[in-house]
């Protein structure tokens, strides 16, 4: 415990493929998903209402194969103001490396969110299209009761557009959660 003090994070991670680390070339196949991403979205399920929000979404990295994700909703009235803060999630993207160490189109995710609940994804990444579904779900005593998931991201005339649907505990069936269109405003 008498040890000196520990000087700030030695490494960078960045969302600006102009700035830090190199790219790790496994992550290549995810290079237009890498940036500072904000926009305007619509939610319902598991909420009563439908609600409209922002958000805003990191996806950087650190030189290593991986990326970090990182995303902030606020709740939106009918007017666009700020009503008050929604779901917040962090996580990591990762593609799976073949028996060479070469990146497949596979892909594996793990996120978390404020609400108790761990998500693990497996999917595929093509192109500008990254697709993924659970492959387990945990939650917390109290956490959200969630049993599934499925994602779709994809690139589109230079945004980001993403759905997800949601299933829980009431039933297996997926349902829509969130949708967003989301424009590079960093990176």
């Amino acid at each position: 415990m008498n040890a000196p003090p520990v000087e700030e994070y030695p490494f960078e991670d960045t969302h600006d493929l102009r700035k830090g680390p190199d790219l790790h070339p496994a992550l290549l196949g995810l290079l237009p998903f890498i940036g500072l991403w904000r926009g305007r979205g619509q939610g319902g399920f598991p909420e009563p209402e439908d609600f409209n929000f922002a958000q805003e979404v990191r996806i950087s990295h650190d030189g290593r194969p991986f990326l970090a994700y990182e995303s902030r909703i606020w709740i939106l009235d009918e007017d666009s103001k700020p009503t008050g803060m929604g779901e917040r999630e962090v996580g990591f993207w990762r593609p799976v490396l073949n028996a060479e160490g070469r990146p497949t189109d596979e892909m594996e995710a793990t996120l978390t969110t404020q609400n108790g609940v761990i998500e693990i994804y497996e999917g595929a990444a093509t192109g500008t299209r990254l697709e993924m579904a659970t492959a387990g779900v945990g939650h917390t005593a109290t956490g959200l009761a969630v049993t599934g998931s499925h994602r779709l991201y994809g690139i589109v005339d230079a945004a980001l557009l993403y759905a997800q649907e949601l299933a829980t505990a009431d039933g297996p069936t997926l349902h829509p959660h969130l949708s967003a269109r989301l424009i590079r405003v960093g990176g």
